[in-house]
């Protein structure tokens, strides 16, 4: 196998780390978090004694 000189190990080295950094950037910005709205609010639960 041919061997490849430093200078492309370096500039692929260069090139995937930016791949990676973009990439994570771009998942960290387009993430929208959408809450869960409760629609059923817990109604107060009154006791009725009946004795």
């Amino acid at each position: 196998m041919p061997q490849m000189a430093p200078i492309s190990w370096l500039t692929l080295y260069l090139f995937f780390s930016m791949l990676f950094l973009i990439t994570c950037i771009l998942n960290f910005f387009m993430f929208k978090y959408e809450p869960k709205t409760n629609t059923n609010p817990k109604k107060k639960m009154f006791y009725i004694w009946k004795w």
